[in-house]
């Protein structure tokens, strides 16, 4: 008798997920997307925007709207509206960055939008024939804006697999987890004092696919790379601050920077005639803000920042040695009156909100004084 109750227990369980599978896949067909409309965006196809919005080609609107992430982050697009027609048409508005800043390069014409972020078409329209190497910087090192670097890799290889890709990792090292071959990255270049390692140490990974020859000559050191006698104490050194970076609880110093990054970002925002450069979170590097103050010589408010113990840059601590307008604040669009305002703050692991207090109130009593004094 138990048996034939187990039996027939067993027999109502199936009946029951067979009923139950049957709905679901009903359900699943009654709001399969059949209509999926975008407008606004010139920068993708729309199967490009369906995988980034929706993470797929084929799309449920029921489980869209009941679980699907609605604030994906998207190279070029400012923001996105999706709309349901139930049960199965969706209609989506694209709001894109405007372009506003422009540099020559190699006899084409490279586009930006104000958050720094190269424009993807200008990218494809330099590419021709003649192109052996691309070389992108990772994150910007005056404004900490993060290139869409899987996508141009992505874009290079469909292109020309044969074309060298090399990406500029100095400010991006050690802040994000970065996979070289994932990202279709032929050569990626470190520097060690980025990381707290010593300066003047660096590495340079390259794809065991890439053939490069090396222009040092000599004792075959480094793989017949780099001839000369190595320097061993930084090369344990930086050796050491990788470690200490990817080893120990790596993302909750990230979140601790783009905290700091994000407080501070509110705080400069509340002081008038301040203008932030950098975006909050993770649209952006978390160890770099840019900020312009209106009426006050870059060069001026450094010092009477150092005066305090705050140290702090203007431009590109890479050309400090060549006085002139930033190249990359020129091509943001950044207004006149504001290139020869802007300061570069930049954080580490180390750094504590009570120093970024101190920083604010430093700015609130100085500002003022300063732009009494402003030549007119």
């Amino acid at each position: 008798m138990g048996k034939k109750k187990r039996k027939k227990a067993l027999i109502i369980i199936i009946i029951f997920f067979a009923l139950a599978g049957t709905a679901a896949g009903v359900t699943y067909k009654v709001f399969e997307a059949e209509t999926i409309e975008f407008v606004g965006s010139v920068h993708y196809s729309d199967d490009e925007l369906k995988k980034y919005i929706f993470g797929s080609r084929y799309v449920n609107v029921l489980y869209y709207k009941m679980f699907g992430k609605k604030d994906n982050k998207i190279p070029f697009i400012q923001k996105y509206d999706v709309e349901t027609d139930w049960p199965d048409k969706l209609y989506v508005t694209i709001y894109e960055k405007a372009i506003v800043g422009y540099v020559k390069y190699m006899g084409c014409n490279m586009y930006f939008d104000k958050d720094g972020i190269v424009d993807i078409e200008a990218l494809k329209d330099a590419l021709d024939d003649e192109t052996i190497l691309v070389s992108v910087m990772y994150v910007n090192n005056e404004i900490g804006a993060v290139e869409p670097i899987e996508e141009i890799g992505h874009i290079i290889k469909d292109y020309n697999p044969d074309i060298v890709y090399h990406v500029d990792a100095i400010q991006a090292y050690g802040k994000y987890k970065i996979y070289p071959k994932k990202l279709g990255i032929d050569l990626l270049s470190v520097s060690g004092h980025k990381i707290h390692g010593p300066k003047g140490s660096g590495f340079l990974f390259i794809n065991d696919k890439t053939r490069i020859k090396p222009i040092i000559y000599g004792g075959g050191q480094q793989k017949g790379m780099r001839s000369g006698t190595e320097n061993v104490p930084a090369i344990a050194g930086l050796a050491t601050a990788v470690k200490l970076i990817y080893n120990n609880d790596f993302e909750s110093k990230i979140a601790h920077l783009y905290e700091l990054k994000d407080y501070f970002i509110d705080e400069l925002e509340k002081l008038p005639d301040v203008q932030v450069n950098s975006k909050k979170g993770t649209d952006s590097a978390p160890q770099i803000v840019s900020a312009s103050f209106k009426g006050v010589r870059a060069e001026v408010l450094l010092h009477s920042l150092e005066d305090k113990e705050i140290y702090v840059s203007s431009g590109s601590a890479c050309s400090s040695n060549k006085p002139g307008l930033s190249n990359t604040l020129v091509a943001i669009g950044l207004d006149k009156e504001l290139l020869d305002s802007t300061l570069r703050f930049s954080f580490c692991y180390e750094t504590t909100k009570e120093e970024l207090e101190y920083t604010i109130e430093t700015l609130k009593q100085l500002l003022p004084m300063l732009r009494k004094y402003t030549r007119r």
